[in-house]
């Protein structure tokens, strides 16, 4: 992938406040604690802090991706490194495209890559870069690249918070989402209600066009459509002719059964709408979920303690058992040891392969807090029985 030029222009770590060297974590909760300060929901009117927003959204899109961090970072170093070196252009280091002059090293020699291209400019703008500069070298001629495909809109990420029971069970929640997002006057075209974009005479929509220097024939994008192929002569009043528009809106998302705490569900296309007619982003919706006050999980297993009683271990039971939707009936063997663990099959959590989960019980004996005189003369009475009949509960403990 060619090097990107806004990643020139922004310094991604900046904009979240974290340092270049920071964790995956760090990056992630510094864009939580500004996508809350700065969301438009929450500053309304204040476009100040809605650009702030967007630089916000873009930097994480890149630095929560480690594919893209990594050439980021490697774009960044290379021209800051001082392997081009140029001027006149605003960019670290120089980047073709501002009419300044460039050169490389070769043998203790400075090559001027401008000598080799005529400085014609351009060669390298936000719709390429040097990749698809050197593809027109040597005849090659023009030929669709990455300058003349649509930039793909941002992914963002939101969150939500479940029950316990939604979690295991699936449910669907309407989530408030408030990004950029196709214009609704012009449709995300860009080009103002009753007309179109028109393909640009000077390329033929290839979004490139074709020069000679000497004995080299390369092709570049074309300055008249930016690289896009296309022209629009009466823009959209509303998007400005971006064909994209920050507003509110609400997903219904359906969350599957069996999600965990922490697990992120992709929506596609309901990201960050791309510029005139772009693809759009994708959303990430990042689930938390509540504990429960009687249900644990373990994978597709639920989980369950039950309180009985001493006489219910000894001579065995039927007991009612909460599951995620009713009860059902667990019989406990005669003579069964405190902590021991019944499973009943099917009653956890629902599959996504079909089925379910196993509901694990756990019993776990309750003493009463104090007896009544009868009570406590049954007690005298079990225990002198007990030990008549030779029951040692620490026969072989300590041993």
């Amino acid at each position: 992938m060619a090097p990107q030029r806004e990643w020139l222009e922004h310094d991604f770590y900046k904009d979240l406040g974290v340092a270049s060297d920071a964790s995956a974590e760090e990056i992630k909760k510094a864009y939580r604690k500004l996508a809350r300060e700065l969301h438009p929901d929450a500053n309304p009117g204040d476009t100040a802090a809605e650009e702030r927003f967007k630089r916000v959204s873009e930097a994480h899109s890149v630095l929560a991706d480690a594919e893209k961090r990594k050439e980021y970072d490697e774009t960044r170093a290379m021209f800051a490194g001082g392997r081009f070196r140029g001027g006149g252009n605003g960019f670290p280091g120089g980047f073709p495209g501002g009419g300044g002059t460039y050169t490389t090293t070769t043998g203790g020699a400075d090559f001027n890559i401008g000598d080799l291209f005529g400085n014609g400019g351009g060669a390298a703008d936000s719709a390429g870069g040097f990749g698809d500069l050197f593809e027109g070298l040597f005849n090659r001629g023009p030929r669709t690249s990455t300058a003349t495909r649509p930039k793909r809109g941002n992914d963002l990420e939101t969150e939500t918070t479940l029950s316990f029971k939604d979690a295991a069970q699936g449910t669907t929640v309407p989530l408030r989402v408030t990004s950029p997002s196709p214009c609704t006057t012009c449709h995300g075209s860009g080009a103002k209600p009753g007309t179109s974009p028109r393909v640009c005479p000077n390329c033929n929509g290839s979004g490139f066009v074709s020069r000679n220097q000497g004995a080299f024939g390369f092709s570049e994008p074309c300055q008249d459509c930016q690289g896009t192929g296309s022209r629009i002569d009466d823009p959209c009043t509303d998007c400005d002719g971006s064909g994209v528009k920050v507003r509110a809106r609400t997903i219904n998302v359906r969350i599957p059964a069996g999600v965990e705490d922490g697990q992120r569900i992709r929506l596609a296309g309901q990201g960050e709408a791309g510029r005139r007619g772009a693809p759009s982003g994708d959303l990430y919706v990042v689930v938390h979920v509540h504990s429960d006050k009687v249900f644990t999980r373990s994978g597709n297993d639920l989980k369950v303690q039950l309180p009985v009683s001493i006489s219910e271990l000894v001579l065995g039971a039927t007991v009612s058992v909460p599951t995620l939707d009713g009860t059902v009936g667990v019989k406990i063997p005669p003579n069964t040891t405190d902590g021991r663990t019944l499973r009943v099959r099917g009653r956890g959590v629902p599959k996504r392969s079909g089925g379910a989960g196993d509901l694990l019980v756990t019993v776990k004996v309750a003493v009463p807090p104090q007896l009544d005189d009868a009570a406590t003369e049954a007690m005298r009475r079990y225990a002198e029985a007990e030990k008549a009949g030779g029951f040692d509960p620490r026969a072989g403990w300590g041993r």
